[in-house]
Formats: C-alpha cells, structure tokens, sequence
C-alpha cells in the first residue's frame, strides 16, 4: 500500500477524489470544490491519496495540527470495501501520528454510523466528546452535531475542540 500526498490541482487523482467524496459525504460535512481545492496549499493540510496493487482506492484528509493530527474525511472508495484496507489504512496512520483525532457520526443515527464506530472502536479508537459540533463548512450548509473519537487519552478536550475549530473550519 502506498500513500502519496497530493499537490497539485492538476493531479489526475483529485477530480476521482472529489467525485467520491461528493457522492459519500453528505453536503454539510463536505468542503465545495473551490475550499477543496485550497487545501492543497494550505500549511497545515493534507490530501494524501492510497494506493494499493496501483489502483487508486481511497484518500486520507488530515490536518497537523499542535499535538495531534486530525482526520476531516477518510475514505476508501465503494469498490474496494470490504476487504479490510481501511484497517490498513488506519495502521498506516498509527504508525505515522501517534496522537489521531476524528469526528464521526453518532452511532444511533443510522446502521452506517453504527458500523463505522465499530469499526473504529475494532481500531483502537475511543469517544472522547458527545457533544462536538462540527461548525458549517460555509453558506447553506448546517452546523452538525457529532463525536470526536482519538487513539489515545486527550487531556484537554476544550482546547483541542478549540484548534479543530480555528484552523480547520476558518
């Protein structure tokens, strides 16, 4: 498996990519093409896509932030799931960035955030905050309410929250 970090808007890989995540992400969890775009210059962002057997089968979306790093989407594409790259994937993660935060769906919204809990939960990752908001990612689009999950013990939730929202969502 490969992970190759994404620089330019003209790699062939970001339309494929921003096709998928349109279709998977619901419109209020999800940047428009143009703030997508700018993540690719952004000091603090990475679009990192994966490969497996060459084949291009999902992305990363990650953020270094102070003492952690974030992942806003994590996807691998609907034809290669099911075959346990995502636990790879989040292998790779592990190994890279010791300390992970990610916002999920709560679980009781539907059998899908349910499955993807556990899947997290089956990756050594644990609910930290119930209560997290996701803020709108622009005009249109509502503000959500959703779980932060991470990979070790946070010691300050409120300031995590805090660096999430500063950089990330502004």
């Amino acid at each position: 498996m490969e992970f190759l970090q994404i620089t330019s808007p003209e790699d062939y890989r970001v339309q494929e990519i921003y096709n998928s995540y349109s279709t998977t992400f619901p419109e209020d969890e999800r940047r428009d093409w143009a703030p997508f775009i700018n993540l690719l210059s952004h000091p603090n962002a990475k679009i990192i896509s994966v490969l497996h057997d060459t084949k291009n089968i999902g992305y990363l979306i990650i953020w270094e932030l102070s003492h952690f790093v974030f992942v806003e989407h994590f996807e691998v594409f609907a034809e290669f799931r099911s075959q346990k790259l995502g636990s790879h994937i989040t292998g790779y993660l592990f190994k890279n960035y010791p300390r992970i935060i990610l916002e999920i769906e709560p679980e009781h919204l539907d059998d899908d955030a349910k499955r993807r809990y556990a899947f997290y939960q089956k990756n050594n990752f644990r609910l930290v905050d119930e209560l997290y908001v996701q803020p709108s990612y622009g005009e249109g689009k509502n503000a959500l309410k959703l779980w932060l999950l991470a990979n070790y013990a946070p010691e300050n939730i409120k300031e995590i929250k805090e660096e999430i929202y500063d950089i990330v969502y502004h």
